[in-house]
């Protein structure tokens, strides 16, 4: 082995590490900080993303990242009727928060058996 495929094979080990804390920074998120976590693991996403160019893990950071930006958007779309129908509704519409968190861990835990697998997101 020489030095170039050590240094690459280091690169890949660092960078599965990353994706791998940063999914359990994710799916953390929503179960133990009310998204709190999310944002930390979206900030490194954002860092690490061009430390991953050409790599598995950059379909991966990528993946994480468009996974949080479009739950974000559906709790904002779900939250406009739940607000305005509250006092219709009793709070009976509380459930429309669960249908965009599923999603989001769903989304997450596929990512991370993907990358134990050691394969790439779908872009």
């Amino acid at each position: 082995m020489n030095a170039v495929e050590i240094i690459d094979t280091d690169r890949n080990l660092g960078l599965r590490r990353v994706a791998m804390f940063d999914y359990a920074l994710h799916i953390a998120g929503p179960l133990l900080s009310m998204g709190f976590l999310s944002v930390i693991a979206l900030i490194i996403n954002y860092i690490k993303r061009d430390d991953a160019r050409g790599t598995i893990y950059e379909s991966h950071m990528n993946w994480m990242i468009r996974t949080f930006w479009w739950t974000l958007f559906w709790i904002v779309v779900t939250w406009i009727p739940a607000f305005l129908l509250t006092l219709l509704s009793f709070g009976l519409l509380w459930f429309l928060f669960a249908v965009p968190v599923v999603w989001y861990l769903y989304r997450m835990i596929k990512g991370v058996l993907r990358l134990n697998d050691g394969r790439p997101m779908p872009e």
